[in-house]
């Protein structure tokens, strides 16, 4: 996947509302997504210098982050990602994970290397083996997704988002979590290739919006 451009603003209930009603009207529903949202949880890892937290701190132009994510508190799919920023621009890198090698991180431990069937499996093994790369914490939040083939755009509002630094209880049923935001305050992303429909840009009233560098990661390790 090549690198896409990922726009974020901070908004309210109200704005999200609105947004979502127009929204509604032009664009289509994540495929994969059963009734109005679905749950997202990642467990994210940072090194003995917590490097990830400082890039973000500096605002560094460019950073990458793993992390470990699933849908719905299901173990069903699980994916290792890597996050890549570069010049405002993103990029993911994703691969199927299995369970056991994810709860050999979790409970701070290096999973045995002739198990990775991947080489993103294989980079974050030496990152771990070489940096000390460990989880760190967990975000979870209520995720809304819109699609538009056309300029491949993705708008997504994440509602509710909270930390846990409990990293060993990533596949439970229920975290001991902590909202990173004020009540009524949430996240809407806006991610398209080359350039984004001036019908969407219109519907969402860009200009208007406050516009952040928000990171989950960061703002999860704050209060914990």
């Amino acid at each position: 996947m090549d690198y896409r451009h990922e726009l974020k603003f901070e908004v309210s209930d109200a704005d999200l509302t609105m947004i979502y009603y127009r929204l509604k009207a032009l664009m289509h529903m994540d495929a994969h997504q059963e009734g109005s949202s679905y749950c997202i949880r990642s467990l994210y890892f940072d090194d003995f210098s917590d490097s990830c937290m400082q890039e973000n701190e500096d605002g560094l132009d460019k950073r990458r982050k793993y992390r470990i994510r699933i849908y719905n508190g299901s173990d069903e799919t699980i994916n290792l990602e890597k996050k890549i920023k570069c010049r405002g621009m993103t990029r993911k890198e994703s691969v199927p994970l299995k369970r056991e090698i994810c709860e050999a991180y979790m409970n701070g431990q290096i999973p045995d290397f002739s198990e990775a069937k991947s080489g993103l499996e294989k980079e974050l093994f030496f990152e771990a083996k070489m940096n000390g790369m460990r989880p760190k914490s967990i975000v979870e939040y209520e995720r809304t997704a819109f699609v538009e083939p056309k300029g491949n755009v993705r708008i997504t509002f994440d509602r509710n988002i909270s930390g846990c630094s409990q990293v060993n209880t990533f596949f439970d049923s229920h975290l001991n979590a902590v909202p990173v935001l004020p009540a009524g305050r949430h996240v809407l992303e806006v991610k398209y290739d080359e350039l984004l429909p001036q019908y969407i840009s219109d519907v969402l009233e860009i200009s208007t919006l406050q516009q952040t560098s928000f990171s989950k990661y960061y703002y999860s390790r704050q209060g914990l």
